[in-house]
């Protein structure tokens, strides 16, 4: 079976973290395409809105060649996980959601918003500090990914709102595709892994040691590991 990637990046980043993700595909010989949702990467002038950012992951998934594994990392594995447990079923395959084992909303989101926020109110929007910590913690071969398509720090705090609207309570049970769940040993939105463990126990949870939050480029080999994992787990199902 031909098996197509759509990858969803993260908040502020664009499809450019994804770059290494899809060398490996290329080498593999594996379709992909990475999108930018709206308000990042060749989209900064538009605003955030829930109902565009959905509809951008579908007509990706719908235009992508042969059968689906959805791929999304934080806020784009939030919505990804929306999108694959809707109602009816989205065509897809497989899907993989790193680092996004949360619900957004109540105090988590809270103070993640106002997180974002002290960082907007900085002359530079924290950019300057964003970057310290990617040179402080990414591989050299990963570290410009985050950044290459530029930083949407304008758009945070309408996004981190628009993500209080997801219902992934009743979501990830509806998820029938085989799906992994991939967090860092460190990460700060594994704050849910145990409920969404519950809600989905035929998923297979992949914790990376020594990993925090940016798991994609912190340990690029190993995520490309997982990918190889459900591809083949996809390209043999009968």
């Amino acid at each position: 079976m031909t098996v197509s990637v759509v990858f969803v990046h993260g908040i502020r980043t664009s499809a450019t973290m994804w770059r290494a993700q899809q060398e490996y595909l290329a080498d593999r010989g594996t379709p992909s395409v990475a999108v930018d949702l709206p308000g990042h990467g060749t989209r900064r002038d538009e605003p955030f809105a829930l109902d565009e950012a959905m509809r951008t992951i579908d007509e990706a998934v719908r235009a992508a060649e042969g059968s689906v594994l959805l791929v999304g990392h934080s806020m784009g594995g939030l919505l990804s996980t929306a999108y694959a447990g809707a109602d009816p079923a989205p065509p897809i395959a497989g899907f993989i959601g790193a680092s996004c084992t949360a619900l957004p909303h109540g105090a988590g989101l809270a103070a993640y918003r106002m997180l974002a926020g002290a960082l907007n109110a900085m002359p530079d929007r924290g950019i300057w500090l964003s970057r310290q910590v990617l040179d402080a913690t990414l591989p050299a071969s990963t570290r410009e990914d985050f950044g290459a398509g530029g930083y949407a720090m304008e758009v945070q705090d309408e996004a981190l709102r628009a993500l209080a609207a997801l219902d992934l309570v009743s979501a990830v049970p509806r998820i029938t595709v085989p799906t992994w769940f991939v967090n860092g040993q460190f990460d700060q939105l594994r704050t849910h892994e145990t409920l969404y463990r519950r809600l989905a126990p035929s998923a297979e949870f992949i914790i990376v040691p020594r990993t925090t939050h940016l798991v994609t480029a912190m340990r690029p080999r190993v995520f490309n590991a997982v990918l190889g994992l459900a591809l083949a787990t996809l390209e043999t199902a009968p």
